[in-house]
């Protein structure tokens, strides 16, 4: 009788847990439902985890003349990130301004701008090789990465708001009004 027990109460909680999967998969929208290694500490990371925030992915480059953005990224973190808001920083040596060896990627980044935002491991973000999450935001938005620091704007429910370029920096007005309302709005 007591085996019958433990068997009924495994089999109750791997229940539990496939259900728990299920209503996390079912709550992600499919744009971030894809995995990234992080640069913070090389493990795997589901963009799911992020489902809910207002999400700002940008493509960085160290070396580029734009890279003072990345202080800008970090105070607009600062100033939205309790309401919901979140910076997600894709390095892409694309256009030939990234460190060719991504260990020096997080602490350039930190040391010189004081970012703490996600870093993901370099990748492309340009076609015809753009990551899987670059290549959708280019085909929600019509328009790639023609330079370092371009930037898309995705919602809480998970759709592309808009594309920014480069030229359009963290304090741009018409940026952060839509994100404030991105933030008002409920996925």
């Amino acid at each position: 009788m007591r085996a019958i027990r433990r068997i009924l109460s495994s089999a109750a909680v791997l229940a539990g847990l496939f259900t728990t999967t299920q209503a996390h998969a079912a709550a992600c929208p499919s744009l971030l439902n894809r995995t990234f290694r992080s640069l913070q500490d090389d493990q795997p990371q589901n963009l799911c985890q992020y489902a809910g925030k207002v999400i700002l992915v940008v493509n960085t480059a160290s070396h580029c003349g734009f890279s003072a953005q990345e202080r800008g990224l970090q105070a607009l973190q600062a100033k939205y990130g309790p309401k919901g808001f979140v910076v997600l920083g894709f390095p892409s040596n694309d256009f030939h301004q990234e460190f060719g060896n991504p260990a020096r990627i997080v602490p350039f980044s930190r040391a010189t701008y004081g970012a703490t935002f996600a870093l993901f491991a370099p990748s492309h973000v340009t076609e015809p090789d753009a990551n899987p999450l670059f290549a959708a935001l280019i085909r929600a938005t019509g328009t790639q990465p023609k330079w370092n620091f371009y930037k898309y704007l995705i919602g809480r429910d998970g759709r592309v708001i808009g594309a920014y370029s480069t030229l359009t920096t963290p304090d741009n007005a018409d940026l952060n009004a839509a994100i404030v309302r991105a933030l008002a709005q409920r996925p």
